[in-house]
């Protein structure tokens, strides 16, 4: 008994330091809880919230809807824009899409971020088709700078001069011809060309317009001029690279309108063919009948007047159409080689 009561004093005095240091451990917990504060809970993570903007693009002419941009990011540009509106509408390149705030405002950079337009999330650009602008510039100066010198202006001309000389009835002819080509042009643009490609940035339409004019000067002022002298051979050189001057201003006319129906049918997967209309039987010969009648058109207008600058242009045009046929001759043989092999690309036989 007496070994037993020894042993539980013993007991008890073990248990007491292991109590006290129990409590100096809470004790120290409670003052660490007091000096570091209120304990702040873990924060949350926030969802960051991005504004997209929705991009209505307007005809500028018609004004109707064309389609809507949708989910553009406000560090968007105006040339990003442009791409896809580019993939909503395939026709319409980026490089010939112009973009304008306003009904008659300019047009706006690529560089404009979109967050700099926009008042609320729609913001509604008005589309300009600046490839068709740039062929109705390119071709509307020529008809305008012709007509100017056609009627003798005395800045240009000597008025004593001009009353004196008698105009050669091939002065009248050669400006209605003339006339004729350019509008020709601008109506088909207009009407009948379906535009595909996005090369008009603005270097190209300073070339094209300085050609096309500095040319149309250079040409006009001397058929126009008092002292013009008419062709060696008279009236039946006149007339007969009239009436093919006429041949070859209607068969390009009407080999346009064949590529612009199979355009417009959808039907690419064949080589245009000819139709009941005789101007069109070239397409049995070559594979680019339009570059064939206006090389022929210009080689015609040249013997009519027979100028100097006329044939020079001429001769330039050539050059120009034989590269443009032989260019599109290639790629013909690519998607329609059994039909094209045994075609020129311009001239019939020789090219």
């Amino acid at each position: 008994m007496l070994q037993r009561q020894s042993r539980d004093p013993a007991a008890h005095g073990a248990a007491l330091p292991m109590a006290h240091n129990d409590s100096r451990s809470f004790l120290n917990l409670s003052q660490l809880v007091l000096s570091a504060g209120q304990i702040k809970p873990s924060p949350a993570l926030k969802h960051s919230k991005i504004t997209y903007f929705e991009v209505e693009i307007v005809d500028v002419q018609s004004k109707k809807q064309i389609c809507i941009v949708d989910k553009v990011p406000p560090a968007s540009t105006v040339l990003d824009v442009k791409h896809k509106f580019h993939k909503a509408c395939p026709q319409w390149y980026p490089s010939r899409v112009g973009l304008q705030l306003e009904h008659n405002g300019p047009f706006l950079k690529d560089s404009i971020s979109i967050q700099s337009l926009a008042v609320s999330s729609i913001i509604t650009l008005y589309f300009t088709d600046l490839g068709q602008q740039f062929f109705l510039t390119e071709y509307t100066g020529p008809l305008l700078i012709y007509l100017l010198f056609y009627i003798r202006l005395s800045t240009i001309y000597d008025q004593v001069e001009s009353r004196k000389n008698f105009r050669h009835p091939v002065v009248h002819l050669a400006c209605f011809c003339h006339c004729l080509h350019y509008i020709r042009h601008l109506l088909e643009t207009l009407f009948v060309h379906k535009f595909s490609e996005g090369h008009t940035p603005l270097k190209n339409m300073i070339k094209g317009c300085a050609f096309y004019w500095g040319f149309t000067s250079w040409i006009a002022y001397y058929i126009n001029h008092p002292r013009y002298t008419p062709p060696s051979f008279g009236h039946k050189q006149v007339s007969y690279a009239a009436l093919a001057f006429l041949m070859c201003e209607a068969g390009n006319h009407f080999i346009n309108v064949a590529l612009a129906h199979q355009t417009n049918s959808g039907n690419r997967t064949c080589f245009p063919s000819p139709t009941y209309n005789p101007f069109t039987w070239l397409f049995l010969l070559v594979s680019c009948p339009n570059y064939t009648y206006e090389a022929g058109s210009w080689i015609s207008f040249t013997v009519m007047t027979q100028t100097l600058p006329v044939g020079v242009f001429a001769f330039l045009m050539v050059i120009q159409m034989s590269l443009w046929a032989q260019k599109k001759h290639k790629l013909y043989l690519k998607r329609f080689y059994p039909e094209v092999r045994r075609k020129a690309a311009m001239i019939p036989i020789i090219f």
